[in-house]
């Protein structure tokens, strides 16, 4: 199933799912957009629900967003409209998108780098990315770290949380597995139940496992002219694989 299947199918619940689950992410790119305001507008690559986006919004920023599922940017503009905002936000392939300006910073938060599955995917979303910055633009995404002990101690196994959505009770169940072992690919399995245990929806999607050294050759055969990685959102260096990596990279020409 492609990513904007599963997350239309995931949208309903999603906020209530990954709430407190993102690893301080927000106060981080909000930095970010906040010292890239004076030199350009941002673009937020995976806005999803506007769990980042919104924020964005609320401090001022001039921001556009993409997604592929029209189904969680429903959502958004739903949590827009109580909150009195505007969004700027499309449906958009982040392999072929056509970018509406230039933008001072390109955020891909939250792993969602991993769901292009093919390195020519990648390449095509790297390449995009840096037609959209404007000179001295950056980039800057986070992805896990892959993690051997949790492949072998929580793959494969069902995960449950309880999530409240309009005053009703979910349980959402999730289920992750090494399901390609050469190409290093992963499904993650959703279903969404009632109380009552009633199934209202099942879907699946696929993510790549991507290193260190992937990371970088993929830098390498990018257009860009400077990159980095740090390990978690404080600036700390990368040195072990209980940190997420965070890449920034930047256009120079």
């Amino acid at each position: 199933m492609d990513a904007d299947t599963y997350f239309d199918q995931i949208a309903s619940v999603y906020d209530a799912t990954y709430d407190g689950a993102t690893g301080g992410d927000l106060p981080f790119y909000r930095d970010l957009a906040l010292e890239a305001e004076a030199e350009g507008p941002v673009l937020e690559v995976g806005c999803g629900t506007g769990r980042i986006y919104l924020e964005l919004l609320e401090t001022g920023i001039d921001a556009d967003g993409i997604d592929v599922s029209s189904g969680m940017l429903e959502v958004l503009r739903e949590k827009a409209a109580e909150r009195g905002l505007e969004p700027s936000v499309r449906e958009a392939n982040v392999t072929m998108f056509d970018p509406e300006r230039s933008y001072a910073l390109v955020i891909v938060p939250f792993r969602a780098f991993l769901h292009l599955l093919e390195t020519d995917e990648q390449l095509a979303a790297l390449d995009r990315i840096y037609e959209a910055l404007a000179p001295d633009g950056r980039l800057v995404l986070n992805i896990f770290t892959p993690n051997f002990a949790v492949i072998c101690e929580r793959y494969g196994t069902w995960e449950e949380i309880e999530v409240t959505v309009d005053g009703d009770h979910y349980t959402h169940r999730r289920k992750t597995e090494l399901t390609d072992e050469v190409d290093q690919l992963v499904t993650i399995r959703s279903e969404i139940r009632t109380e009552d245990g009633e199934l209202l929806e099942a879907s699946e999607t696929d993510i790549a496992l991507v290193s260190k050294r992937e990371c970088d050759l993929l830098f390498r055969l990018s257009p860009f002219e400077e990159w980095g990685v740090n390990g978690g959102f404080d600036g700390d260096p990368l040195e072990s694989s209980s940190q997420e990596m965070v890449w920034m990279a930047r256009r120079r020409a």
